[in-house]
C-alpha cells in the first residue's frame, strides 16, 4: 500500500456531516486555498500563515506532518464538514511515554459558530483514548484568543496556570493559558 493509501484509512468519523481525515499531499491544494482565504484572521492568533506564500510551502508542510502521523510524532488531520475542508486539528507534539498530546487547531472562518471543531475534537481524543495510546491533552492558547479559551473550556479542559510571554506572535511576546484534560478511566 502506498503513503495515500495508507492514510485514506486514517480517518475518524465525527458524525453525519463532521470527518477527520489524515494529512496527505491529495490535500494541498485544498488546504493552501484554505489558509489563503483565512489568512488576515489566522495571523491574528499564529506566526506560521506569514510564511505560506505559494502551495510549495504547504506542500512541505504537508509532508513533513505525513512522516510525523506516520512515525507517532504528532497527528494532522484536516477536518471536513459537509465533506468540504474546514479547518485543522492535530497533535502537535506527541510524548508517547507521558501519553500527553498537545493540541492546535483551525477553523475556516465562515464554518465558526457551529460546534464543529467541538465535536472534533471530542472525537479526536476519545479516538486515541479508546486505542490506549494517550490519556492527557493539553491545549496552550493566548489568554487574548477569547475562542480558544472558550473551546477549552467547553470541552472539559482544566485551566492549569498562565505562561508569561511564552508566545512570539506579530512583534510582541504574549501570555499563554494552559489547560488540560485528563481521561484515567474513573472519569471522563
Amino acid at each position: 500500500m502506498t503513503a495515500s493509501t495508507d492514510l485514506q484509512l486514517d480517518m475518524i468519523p465525527v458524525n453525519d456531516t463532521i470527518t477527520l481525515r489524515a494529512v496527505d499531499d491529495v490535500f494541498v491544494a485544498p488546504l493552501y486555498q484554505l489558509t489563503q482565504k483565512n489568512r488576515d484572521w489566522l495571523q491574528q492568533s499564529l506566526n506560521w500563515p506569514q510564511f505560506v506564500n505559494d502551495e510549495a510551502d504547504t506542500r512541505k508542510n504537508v509532508q513533513g506532518n505525513v512522516m510525523l502521523h506516520q512515525r507517532g510524532y504528532a497527528k494532522m488531520y484536516l477536518v471536513f464538514y459537509h465533506q468540504a475542508l474546514v479547518g485543522v486539528l492535530s497533535f502537535n507534539l506527541i510524548e508517547p511515554l507521558n501519553k500527553t498530546a498537545y493540541i492546535g487547531y483551525w477553523l475556516d472562518e465562515a464554518a465558526q459558530g457551529k460546534g464543529i471543531m467541538s465535536q472534533a475534537l471530542q472525537a479526536l481524543m476519545q479516538h486515541y483514548v479508546n486505542r490506549g495510546e494517550l490519556r492527557r491533552f493539553v491545549i496552550k492558547c493566548r489568554v487574548d484568543n477569547v475562542r480558544s479559551n472558550q473551546l477549552a473550556l467547553r470541552n472539559g479542559f482544566a485551566l492549569e496556570g498562565c505562561l508569561k510571554q511564552a508566545e512570539f506572535l506579530n512583534g510582541a511576546y504574549e501570555d499563554q493559558n494552559i489547560y488540560a484534560r485528563i481521561f484515567d478511566g474513573t472519569s471522563e
